[in-house]
Formats: structure tokens, sequence, C-alpha cells
């Protein structure tokens, strides 16, 4: 596989194709680099991080080369962060279930917002591992090329415990 652009986002920094491009939190970095789609505020922290990953990835790639792409991400907590935030929606002695936090409660859903937002119309996949196994990610992704013929694919690691605790490792891969 040969990969075409990289970004890394932790709380501390943003690099994107081995340079440092801003210190900020993800609101930060949306606000800095995108700042056009409200929708943004509505996601879960998950799909937060992973968007405005693949947001700074995808910018210069043409709307063509975006239709046959593929997403395929991964991570170690799925969407715990926001399962146990609508938890306390419920068990609460006020139960009122929130369908604003209840939409995020699949791990995969940040995959569909990316997909939504880019006009993507490749694959789309979220795999929870117990840690970022290299070997694995690289045999999933080599078996969607297999599969079908993407003209790139929007992959890595996006995992959200908390505003301290956060990491995307993104890349885009061709054959």
């Amino acid at each position: 596989m040969k990969t075409i652009a990289e970004i890394s986002i932790t709380p501390n920094r943003t690099i994107l194709n081995g340079d440092t491009i801003s210190t900020a939190n993800v609101a930060g970095l949306y606000r800095e680099f995108v700042g056009d789609y409200p929708k943004f505020f509505k996601m879960d922290s998950l799909c937060k991080l992973g968007f405005i990953g693949a947001e700074l990835l995808l910018k210069g790639i043409s709307a063509e080369e975006k239709e046959n792409a593929a997403i395929i991400m991964f991570n170690r907590n799925g969407s715990l962060i926001t399962d146990r935030n609508y938890q306390k929606t419920i068990t609460d002695d006020n139960y009122f279930p929130s369908p604003a936090l209840f939409v995020y409660t699949l791990a995969n859903i940040v995959t569909g917002e990316i997909a939504i937002r880019n006009k993507i119309y490749g694959e789309s996949s979220f795999y929870v591992l117990n840690n970022p196994d290299v070997a694995l990610m690289n045999d999933i992704i080599n078996n969607a090329y297999l599969t079908s013929s993407p003209t790139f694919i929007l992959t890595g690691w996006v995992d959200f415990d908390d505003e301290q605790n956060y990491e995307a490792k993104l890349k885009l891969v061709t054959k």
C-alpha cells in the first residue's frame, strides 16, 4: 500500500504529513480549518475527531476521486463515551432518553458522517480491536481491494476516551 497523506491528532498537537499544523483541540481545529458544517456541533466526540481528521486529509481531493473511495476505521472503545452518556439519560430519576445521544451509540456513525459529508459511496466499516494491531488492520485494508476497487481508502485508528485522552492516526492509502 502507498500512503498518500496522513494525520495524527492528539490533545497536544495535530500533525499533517509530518508538519505540526495546530495545537488546538478538536473544536478548535474545526473552527480553524473547516467551519462550514453546522452539523459538527451535534456530533459526539468520536465523530468530531474522525470527521476533522478526514476533512484535513481530504482537502484538495476531487469529488470524482472521493466517490469510489472506501472508509475503514478502527478503535478500542467503540462509542463507549457516548454509550455512557446515553445510559445516564435512561437511568436518571427524571427518565428521558436523549435521541441526540442515541444517534451516536454506534462507532460506525463516524464513517457514515464522513461518507455523507464527502459523498463517498464505497465501502464503509468500523472495527473494534483490543489494540492497534497493524498486521490485522493491514489485512482488513488489503481485503477491501480484493472485494472492490476503491480509488483510495481513508483508514486508521480513531479513539476518544475523554477530552484529555484521544487519538486519531488516519491516512489515505492506495494499492
